[in-house]
């Protein structure tokens, strides 16, 4: 400890692996999740996350030992697998066009009230020697109960119905969610884009092929592996770590916990609000503008008065923390809640299932190696860390500016045909078009 810096006070990959284990585990289940989606549906996939999600919690609150919490996070994890590819499946399905902007976000926004109150429990509970944590970790099976009597209660989704035969029943469904009678034109195209996928017998291959590049590359890949390449989960995992590090206490660390998370709550509401009205990528470019400038200033921040030993003057550790807030406010109306919307609304229903496995398990698996090797490279590339994530943003931005179309208010069914008219993706899309008619018929 002689040698040791203010930034690898807390290199410790045991406590890197009970945060990432839970990530390896939702990717490995995302698999799993994909199959049940698609074959018994969304309320399937749902009601089984909630029961691993309970048997995780009861199994943590219970633990013994290192090993058993490790058991629970893995059981936390594959519900989270389940979870996340069926529900953002589900609310796109059910929401009309014009706001399914708003009603996907509902999906973030949740997981960000998750995040306030558990912080927010996890203040309380720090008060309570000995048995405070098994607290914590124990009232998960709070909302996994809550998820699988929502489950049960739910109906199935009518795109789902379709894909599954029961037609006379996604009907009834379709009526009831539109509020309308007049569903016969949304109807006839649930029923041809099921007939579509009914002819696709092995759906991650058909993601393979050349004229669904451009969700392959926007949706399946790179906008979920760039959600967790701005750095906000890092800073999300470790927040009473880092605060700690900057010179906080351990119970103004939690505060300033419970500040960022609910800075993303109050985010994930704006977005919500403004999203279909102003449209996908103009919150992701101005959001990725802003991130990048914190970025950059905490960078600066740091390099100046931070690092061997020296305790950081309060007003400048106040300054970061506000300069997080700010930067946890851009993420929440953009890469947070639009890194789960525009995916689940970019791909046909035949290759549907599949490509929000793909989503869940690339997001899951960066996020698994950002848990994993943020405080070590905290460790060694001290401030760089930061100055590295500016760089990512810029790129993931330039990304979105050249390569994603706008999707606002675009019924789902139809978002394929925004590809026709990509300066970039129509080649793609139309070369494909043309192999289809020339190849002769049998």
């Amino acid at each position: 400890h002689l040698h040791e810096t203010d930034y690898c006070k807390y290199d410790n990959q045991l406590l890197t692996l009970f945060t990432s284990s839970l990530y390896f585990a939702g990717l490995v289940s995302t698999f799993g999740a994909s199959y049940v989606t698609r074959n018994k549906g969304r309320r399937a996939s749902i009601l089984v996350g909630a029961v691993s999600f309970f048997l995780g919690g009861a199994i943590n609150a219970g633990a013994v030992n290192i090993t058993m919490l490790i058991i629970g996070r893995i059981l936390l994890g594959a519900g989270i697998g389940f979870g996340n590819q069926a529900v953002p499946l589900y609310l796109s399905e059910m929401a009309p066009a014009k706001h399914r902007g708003a009603v996907n976000q509902l999906f973030q926004f949740t997981t960000c009230m998750g995040i306030l109150i558990a912080n927010l429990i996890n203040y309380k509970t720090d008060k309570i020697h000995k048995w405070g944590w098994r607290l914590s970790l124990g009232l998960a099976t709070v909302p996994a109960t809550l998820m699988f009597v929502g489950g049960l209660a739910l109906p199935e989704t009518p795109n789902s119905l379709v894909e599954q035969g029961r037609l006379e029943e996604a009907k009834r469904v379709l009526v009831k969610v539109r509020g309308t009678p007049n569903v016969d034109a949304e109807f006839a195209d649930l029923i041809e884009a099921s007939d579509a996928a009914r002819a696709i017998k092995h759906p991650f291959r058909n993601l393979l092929q050349r004229k669904n590049r451009p969700q392959l590359v926007l949706g399946a890949l790179g906008i979920p592996a760039f959600q967790q390449l701005t750095g906000m989960n890092s800073i999300l995992f470790y927040a009473p770590i880092l605060f700690q590090t900057l010179g906080f206490g351990s119970g103004a660390s939690l505060i300033s916990s419970v500040l960022t998370s609910g800075m993303l709550v109050l985010a994930t509401l704006v977005s919500m609000a403004l999203v279909d009205r102003f449209g996908r990528r103009a919150f992701f470019l101005e959001a990725g503008f802003e991130m990048f400038c914190y970025m950059i200033a905490v960078a600066i921040t740091l390099a100046f008065k931070f690092g061997e030993g020296e305790t950081l003057p309060k007003a400048i550790g106040w300054f970061l923390v506000v300069i997080i807030c700010l930067f946890v406010f851009a993420y929440g109306r953009s890469w947070g809640p639009l890194g789960w919307l525009v995916p689940s609304e970019l791909f046909p229903l035949e290759t549907r299932s599949a490509g929000q496995s793909m989503v869940v398990c690339v997001n899951l698996l960066f996020t698994a190696l950002i848990a994993q090797c943020f405080l070590v490279s905290l460790c060694h590339l001290k401030y760089g860390i930061f100055l590295l994530f500016a760089g990512l943003i810029f790129i993931m931005s330039s990304f979105i500016f050249f390569l994603l179309p706008e999707t606002k208010r675009v019924p789902i069914e139809e978002v394929y045909l925004l590809w026709k008219d990509h300066w970039f993706w129509k080649k793609y899309v139309e070369d494909d078009d043309e192999k289809d008619i020339k190849k002769p018929t049998t």
